[in-house]
C-alpha cells in the first residue's frame, strides 16, 4: 500500500459518489490541480487580460518539456502543440510526397481518424492495405502486406475497441527493415503507460490530451523526426510558423527549423493551462507506478468479468496485451441496451469493439469496478 500516493489520489480526484467513471479512454474528468489552473487563467483574464502574456508562454514552454519527457522525445523542438490527433494525422498524410503505387500498411483494428486519412489519398494512386486480424495477430497481418513499395505504417498504440496493445517494437523494426516510416497514433497509451519513441524507432507520435492524459479537449501533441521535419509539405500557413515569429515587420520568412512549423496559428493557451497541470500530476507519480496501478485495475476487470455469470470478455486476456480498456459483452442483453441501462445507473462507459468498453485509470477505486460489474449482472 503506498499511502502518499493514495492521499495525493484523494487530493486530486472528487468525482461524484453516484459516478462510477468508466470512460477515461473516451473523455476524462479532471484532476483538482488542473481545474484549479483553469480557474486562475479564467480569474486572471477577467481582471488582468493578457498582461502577463510573457508568462503564459513560459507555461507553454514548460508543457513541452512534459511532453518531451512523456514520450521520451531525443529534443523539445520535436514537439508540436496541436488541436487533435486527427489533424496531426493529416499533416503526415498529406505532407508526405506520394508516387503513384505507393502503398500505406494499417490493421482492421483502427479509430475511424487512423483510416480515413490514409484513404484520402486513394486519389493520389496510393494503395491502402488494410490487414484483416480475424485469424493472426495483428503485427503478423500488417508485416505480411508489407513490401518495397510501402512508404508508411500506421498503428495505434492501443486499439481503442479491445484494448489490445499493440507490439510497437516489432512494428518499427518492421518498417526499418522495409524502409518504410512509423506512424503511431498514441491516444489510448499516453498518460496511461510509459511510452518510448526512440525505443520503437517512430518517426510520428500524436495523441490528444483529453483522454488519459486528463486534460482538456483540443489540445494534443504531435512528435515528428528531424529527419522527416523538412520533408513534409506544410498546407496550414501563419505567423505562428515561421521561424522569426516575433517580429511582425518582417517581410521574409520560412518555417520554423522546430516542429512549431505546424502550429499556424495563436496558441491554445486555455489548452496549455489544463494540459501542463495534468501531466505535472502523471510525471510527478511516474509513469511506471501509474501503469501498475492502472493495470491492476484492468486485472481487477478481467477477473471480474470472466468470473460473472453470463459475461463474455472480449478483451485480451494476455498481460503483455492489457491495457486500460476492458472490453465485454453480455449476450442475453443487446449492448445498446446494456448501456443505456448502464448510463442510467451512473457507470459512464462507452459502446465499442463489440460490446461494451469500461476503461478505468491509475486513481479509479477498486469498489467502483466492483458495483459497476455488480450493475451489469443485474436484471
Amino acid at each position: 500500500m503506498n499511502t502518499q500516493l493514495d492521499s495525493l489520489i484523494a487530493r486530486e480526484f472528487s468525482l461524484d459518489p453516484d459516478v462510477f467513471y468508466l470512460n477515461h479512454a473516451a473523455v476524462a474528468p479532471w484532476p483538482a490541480r488542473t481545474a484549479a489552473a483553469v480557474t486562475a487563467f479564467a480569474a486572471e483574464n477577467a481582471h488582468r487580460g493578457a498582461q502577463n502574456y510573457p508568462g503564459w508562454l513560459r507555461r507553454e514552454a514548460e508543457l513541452r518539456e512534459l511532453c518531451r519527457d512523456l514520450v521520451n522525445a531525443p529534443s523539445v523542438d520535436d514537439i508540436a502543440l496541436v488541436k487533435n490527433t486527427s489533424e496531426a494525422l493529416s499533416f503526415v498524410a498529406h505532407g508526405i510526397a506520394w508516387q503513384p503505387g505507393d502503398n500505406v500498411v494499417l490493421c482492421d483494428l483502427e479509430f475511424p481518424s487512423n483510416r480515413i486519412v490514409w484513404e484520402s489519398l486513394i486519389p493520389l494512386g496510393v494503395e491502402v492495405r488494410i490487414a484483416e486480424t480475424a485469424d493472426k495477430p495483428p503485427e503478423d497481418a500488417m508485416i505480411q502486406l508489407m513490401d518495397r513499395n510501402t512508404r508508411l505504417l500506421s498503428s495505434s498504440s492501443v486499439q481503442y475497441g479491445t484494448g489490445l496493445r499493440m507490439d510497437l517494437q516489432r512494428l518499427g523494426s518492421a518498417c526499418r527493415d522495409h524502409g518504410a516510416a512509423f506512424c503511431v497514433d498514441a491516444i489510448q497509451s499516453l498518460g496511461a503507460l510509459p511510452f518510448d519513441l526512440q525505443a520503437i524507432g517512430a518517426d510520428f507520435v500524436m495523441a490528444d490530451g483529453h483522454k488519459w492524459m486528463l486534460g482538456a479537449e483540443g489540445l494534443g501533441l504531435f512528435y515528428c523526426s528531424v529527419e522527416w521535419r523538412e520533408r513534409l509539405s506544410l498546407h496550414q500557413y501563419g505567423w505562428h510558423m515561421t521561424e522569426q515569429y516575433s517580429n511582425f515587420d518582417a517581410i521574409e520568412w520560412q518555417p520554423a527549423a522546430s516542429a512549431r512549423r505546424f502550429e499556424c496559428g495563436s496558441p491554445n493557451m486555455l489548452g496549455v493551462q489544463a494540459l501542463h497541470a495534468s501531466l505535472s500530476l502523471l510525471l510527478e507519480i511516474g509513469m511506471t507506478q501509474v501503469e501498475n496501478r492502472l493495470l491492476q485495475n484492468s486485472s481487477r476487470l478481467i477477473e471480474l468479468i470472466d468470473t460473472a455469470p453470463g459475461l463474455e470478455l472480449i478483451s485480451s486476456t494476455e498481460p503483455s496485451r492489457r491495457s486500460g480498456i476492458v472490453t465485454f459483452r453480455k449476450p442475453t442483453e443487446p449492448s445498446d441496451r446494456l448501456f443505456a441501462r448502464l448510463r442510467d445507473a451512473g457507470v459512464i462507459c462507452a459502446p465499442r469493439g463489440g460490446g461494451i468498453r469500461f476503461s478505468s485509470h491509475f486513481y479509479t477505486p477498486t469498489e467502483v469496478l466492483e458495483k459497476a460489474v455488480a450493475l451489469v449482472v443485474a436484471d
